[in-house]
């Protein structure tokens, strides 16, 4: 989704961990690109993201952005 969303290269999508910086880290990711992925997110993943479960922290890091999915997931 973030080399859909962002325009990133694989290669730099699989360089990736859970401490990659993303939001203020990568320009391609600013406030109009962090709608569009939320939407994408509930969109590929069947999902439903309420307002108030998105904070700074969640696009904080990749880690963060990866549990946030996997808990709406099982949810």
């Amino acid at each position: 989704m973030l080399r859909d969303i962002l325009g990133l290269t694989e290669d730099q999508v699989s360089g990736f961990d859970r401490d990659t910086e993303l939001f203020g880290a990568l320009p391609e990711l600013d406030s109009m690109a962090v709608a569009g992925l939320l939407t994408e997110m509930e969109d590929r993943l069947d999902i439903l993201i309420e307002d108030d479960e998105v904070d700074g922290e969640l696009f904080e890091n990749f880690g963060n952005l990866v549990d946030f999915a996997r808990s709406k997931i099982t949810a």
